[in-house]
């Protein structure tokens, strides 16, 4: 029994602190790989809507492309210390412009090229009659909302180096793979029931130690020793 108790115990502490190990880990990379927040604007419609939530990578803006949506913070430009979601148009060195016509519809064109863009809302590539043509310095990005008639980006920001932004404003790429948040999940859900069958563990330990063989009382009369 005695031996059965000691085997409870050791169990109940490395399951308890494994399962500590493991979710205290998850969560620490989680918080540092990561970032989440609700979005709180229609420009991003129709791929992004108003209140969803979404889950950024955390890095910088010198390995993102062209297509990529980003959250970035430019609280002298935005006036907010929030983070701000936009796609990536252009990258250090090509030449945005508004706008050119293709067939039926209205493009915006990347080094010329007509870029097609199946994310902008009601296929809407211009939005506000505003033409432009900007050649986009090395370590800056051409940003552009995806609901273009409702949308605060670099088209209207001219004066500061064509509307563009440094990549260092940039805090993260959205994802919508979610392997690595899903992942993060799994290693906290799996913490957590680690911890608590390490508690279950350590109950059935005491109750092991409960149930130990009672001491026989004393005898009930005095006894004489000769």
């Amino acid at each position: 029994m005695a031996g059965r108790g000691r085997g409870l115990g050791i169990a109940a502490l490395v399951v308890g602190l494994l399962g500590v190990a493991l979710g205290g880990g998850a969560w620490v990379y989680g918080r540092g790989a990561y970032g989440s927040g609700t979005l709180s604007s229609p420009s991003m419609e129709p791929a992004y809507h108003r209140g969803d939530r979404i889950v950024w990578e955390r890095m910088d803006g010198s390995g993102v492309r062209r297509g990529d949506v980003v959250m970035l913070s430019m609280p002298g430009r935005y006036g907010t210390d929030g983070v701000v979601m936009q796609r990536v148009i252009g990258v250090g060195g090509d030449r945005v412009a508004c706008c050119a016509t293709v067939g039926t519809e209205t493009r915006i064109t990347v080094n010329g090229r007509p870029v097609t863009e199946p994310y902008v809302y009601e296929g809407d590539a211009d939005g506000v009659n505003r033409s432009y043509d900007v050649k986009v310095p090395e370590g800056r990005l051409f940003l552009l909302g995806d609901r273009r008639s409702d949308a605060r980006d670099s088209r209207f920001f001219a004066s500061d180096h064509g509307g563009t932004v440094p990549v260092d404003a940039v805090r993260g790429r959205v994802t919508d793979g979610r392997t690595g948040p899903t992942l993060l999940g799994t290693a906290l859900l799996a913490g957590g029931v680690l911890v608590l069958t390490g508690g279950g563990l350590g109950i059935g330990f005491l109750v092991v130690r409960r149930r130990r063989a009672p001491v026989v009382p004393p005898a009930p009369w005095p006894v004489r020793h000769r």
